[in-house]
């Protein structure tokens, strides 16, 4: 009897056991593996690197702990004539990383989608600052709350510097091989003229501005203008037909995104 009774307490820790370890495993952070054929090697190693790099990183906002006044993300303006930036990007792109911010930042965001056809009429009145068609929209449903509508312009998207330099061993390599008349010498020309080095190196500048205005009046409560430096670079060698080049830097998503939460840092911070 006794001998049951043993078996079956330690049968009941094992079982304990099992469950705290699946509950651990159940609450643990999501990992994933990387069935890539080059994953382990140094190409890998540097790609990865570069991409965590710019991999989202979420603010630590200062006031996050104190909820912000409820408010409406309207869609804004790309006003870069920049084709690249403008075939990539459009007003909706940038208001949905706002809603994401904010949200972050512990304001109460009514989300675009939940307005239905009410976000063209929003947009419209406090784009032109027709106070009276404001309030009358705002008398609708869930927009009673709301106290603040919130954009986020992009008043600027261009490259303003590029810079390259190479080498190419050709025309020193032939030298080397005429003028040392032996066959070291060619061979050592032939070695120098399969040198190929090149670098380029391109740097943009994007600037966002927000406007807060009051719900009720349309009237102007804050703005803010914000500019980072987005830098974008290739490096490439190739020597006796072994060759490494790399490419990459912060793409565009990324840099909107950090702009958006350079400017909901500033609305948090100072006009919460």
């Amino acid at each position: 009897m006794k001998h049951t009774l043993d078996t079956l307490k330690h049968a009941a820790t094992l079982a304990v056991l099992a469950l705290a370890t699946l509950g651990n495993a159940a609450l643990a952070q999501p990992t994933f593996g990387n069935p890539s054929p080059t994953a382990g090697s140094s190409t890998s190693e540097k790609a990865n690197a570069a991409a965590d790099a710019a991999a989202y990183r979420e603010v630590d906002y200062v006031n996050k702990g104190r909820p912000g006044p409820a408010l409406v993300v309207i869609p804004g303006e790309v006003k870069s004539n920049n084709a690249t930036f403008m075939q990539k990007f459009g007003p909706n792109n940038i208001a949905d990383f706002g809603e994401l911010e904010l949200s972050n930042a512990n304001f109460k965001v009514l989300e675009r989608a939940n307005l239905g056809n009410l976000l063209q009429e929003v947009s419209l009145a406090y784009n032109l600052g027709d106070a009276n068609a404001a309030r009358k929209t705002m008398q609708m449903g869930k927009l009673k709350t709301t106290k603040w509508i919130v954009k986020f312009d992009i008043l600027k998207a261009e490259q303003i510097a590029e810079n390259k330099k190479g080498f190419d061993g050709g025309a020193i390599g032939g030298l080397i091989g005429v003028l040392g008349g032996s066959r070291g010498s060619y061979a050592a020309g032939q070695a120098v003229g399969s040198v190929r080095t090149g670098d380029a190196t391109g740097v943009w500048l994007i600037g966002m501005r927000y406007k807060i205005m009051d719900a009720n009046t349309t009237e102007q409560v804050a703005q803010g203008y914000k500019e980072l430096k987005m830098e974008v670079g290739a490096t490439a060698t190739s020597v006796l037909g072994i060759s490494e080049s790399a490419k990459g830097g912060v793409g565009l998503d990324t840099m909107v995104q950090r702009l958006i939460q350079t400017a909901v840092w500033d609305i948090d911070s100072k006009h919460k």
